[in-house]
C-alpha cells in the first residue's frame, strides 16, 4: 500500500528548528520526525512512500531518493487540503495520508490499515492526557471527533473536549472507491468555492483536510475509524517538541 507524506509547510511554530530545514527533519530523541514516520509506516505495511514537499523540498529530495516526489511549489499560499491534492494522480489505487509532524507507532498503522471500510481516520482516544501541560497547542485547537456505531459523525476543531471521542492524528486511510469519493468531493468544492470562504477557512485554498472530511460526511460518505490509545503524539510547538523528547516511547 502507499503512503502520501503531506509536508510542504514550514512549520513556523516550531521555529527556530525550522530556520532552514523541513519541519519533519526536527529530531526528537537522535531521529528526524519523518524517519520516525516512515519507519512505523514500513513496518506497519506501506510498501512506497510519497513526499509532498514545499518549503526546503530540495533537502528531502537529496536524502530520500527513495520517495515518490510532488512538488506544492504553491505553497505559502495554500493548506493541507490543496497540497494533498498535487499527489491527486497518485490516488489510483488504495493509499494511506498523513501530516507531516506527528509521531506514531507501528500497531497505530497497522491496524488503521486492516480497519475495514473505503475511509478511515485514525483516532487517538486517550487524547486528553496529551494535553494536561500543553499550554501551546489547547485542547480547543485539536482535531476532535465524534463517533457512533464505528462511523465517525463529525470531524472538527469547535467539538467540546467533553463531547469528542478522540483525536485524530492525521492519518487516513482510503480504498480505491474512497479516493474517488475524495477526488469527486474536491472537485465539486474547488469548483464552487475557488477563490471564496469554504466552511471555516476564510478561502477554499486555506482549507484544513478536515473541512472536506466534514463536508463528505454532510454528504453521505461513509468515514470509519481506527481506534489508537495513546500511539500518537504532536510535534506542532517546541513545547510539544520538549515533550516529545521526553515522552515518545518509540514505534512498537
Amino acid at each position: 500500500m502507499r503512503a502520501i507524506i503531506i509536508a510542504a509547510g514550514r512549520g513556523s511554530r516550531l521555529m527556530p528548528l525550522t530556520a532552514d530545514s523541513p519541519k519533519c527533519f526536527a529530531e526528537v530523541q537522535g531521529k528526524r520526525l519523518l524517519d520516525w514516520d516512515v519507519a512505523a509506516l514500513k513496518a506497519g505495511g506501506i510498501t512506497e512512500i510519497c513526499f509532498i514537499g514545499g518549503y526546503q523540498i530540495e533537502k528531502v529530495r537529496a536524502q530520500y531518493p527513495q520517495f515518490t516526489f510532488r512538488h506544492n511549489d504553491n505553497w505559502v499560499n495554500n493548506n493541507i487540503l490543496l497540497s494533498l491534492m498535487y499527489a491527486e494522480d497518485l490516488m489510483d489505487q488504495p493509499f494511506v495520508c498523513t501530516y507531516a509532524d506527528v509521531l506514531y507507532t507501528t500497531n497505530l498503522v497497522r491496524d488503521l490499515i486492516r480497519t475495514e471500510g473505503d475511509a478511515v481516520l485514525s483516532v487517538d482516544t486517550c487524547w486528553r492526557k496529551r494535553y494536561e501541560n500543553r499550554t501551546m497547542h489547547p485542547p480547543d485547537d485539536a482535531e476532535k471527533v465524534l463517533v457512533s456505531n464505528k462511523v465517525v459523525k463529525k470531524v472538527h476543531r469547535g467539538i467540546l473536549p467533553d463531547d469528542a471521542y478522540g483525536e485524530f492524528t492525521g492519518l487516513t486511510k482510503f480504498s480505491k472507491e474512497g479516493a474517488q469519493k475524495l477526488k469527486e468531493h474536491f472537485h465539486r468544492c474547488k469548483a464552487t468555492y475557488a477563490g471564496k470562504p469554504f466552511r471555516e477557512a476564510a478561502m477554499f485554498e486555506k482549507a484544513y483536510l478536515i473541512l472536506l472530511f466534514q463536508e463528505m460526511i454532510e454528504h453521505g460518505v461513509v468515514f470509519n475509524h481506527s481506534d489508537s490509545p495513546g500511539e500518537y503524539l504532536e510535534v506542532d510547538t517546541q513545547q510539544d517538541f520538549e515533550m516529545a523528547q521526553n515522552f515518545w516511547k518509540g514505534i512498537k
